[in-house]
């Protein structure tokens, strides 16, 4: 476990690196002007001197994000069940899902914020939102895609709907359900952000715009810097923890 972590974060420590290493070149060449481009230096001057202000709004956001996470993996996990149990549900629902997807999401966030208001609520149902139908589906396509020798020997023994659904084909889609979290777990800032964006008085993305328009650029990028390390943090954290439920699958170790 310990030797997972520290390989974990030695990938991490050299992606961040060859990322500043980029930043850098790209400045040096170009050389543009700091209230464009400022220096890595530049942004980290500016997290240590404004990192009272870039802690609250970035604790605001990183509630938003948890929330709205948790929220989504829980009615991601519902629906994919209430698919696998009723067809005839499904052949009404899944319609739906996936006209609500096919709707553009900043198109949805301002509807949001009219009807929930500009409090955390509509930044957390925005994040659920954006993560909900990548972990229904990839749940649901794991609890259907079992062997059917699997089923049929489970049925031949006497075995329960409830008892095959937790004994076989939930233990069986949590590979499945495991790429979905990491998608969620990469997707869930942007819906949080967005949400900010189209209105709040607080949180990262309010921060962003903030700083945008009295061109603090720095500030800016101080904001998309702590945004980038929640997202690292997020996936980082997912994976190992549905590497530990599906270790069991020699699939999710490759």
């Amino acid at each position: 476990m310990a030797a997972m972590m520290n390989n974990k974060v030695i990938k991490i420590s050299f992606a961040i690196i060859i990322f500043i290493f980029i930043w850098l070149f790209i400045k040096f060449i170009t050389n543009t002007p700091s209230f464009i481009l400022p220096s890595p230096m530049e942004v980290a001057t500016c997290i240590i001197d404004n990192y009272h202000i870039l802690f609250y709004h970035s604790l605001i956001t990183f509630l938003e994000i948890i929330l709205g996470f948790i929220l989504g993996i829980l009615f991601g996990i519902y629906t994919g069940l209430i698919f696998i149990s009723s067809q005839l549900t499904k052949r009404w629902l899944l319609p739906f899902i996936l006209f609500m997807q096919a709707i553009p999401i900043f198109a949805i966030a301002p509807i949001l914020t009219l009807w929930v208001g500009y409090g955390m609520w509509s930044k957390i149902i925005m994040t659920m939102t954006i993560i909900y139908f990548p972990i229904t589906i990839a749940f649901y396509d794991g609890l259907k895609r079992i062997d059917p020798m699997l089923v049929n020997m489970a049925k031949l023994m006497g075995a329960s709907k409830i008892t095959m659904l937790t004994k076989i084909r939930i233990p069986h889609a949590l590979p499945h359900l495991s790429s979905g979290l990491k998608l969620a777990a990469a997707f869930a800032p942007m819906g949080a952000v967005i949400g900010e964006w189209v209105g709040a008085s607080k949180g990262l993305g309010y921060l962003m715009l903030y700083a945008s328009g009295r061109v603090q650029i720095d500030l800016m990028f101080s904001a998309i810097i702590i945004l980038a390390i929640f997202t690292l943090l997020l996936y980082s954290l997912t994976s190992y923890i549905t590497k530990e439920l599906t270790k069991w699958d020699p699939k999710s170790n490759l």
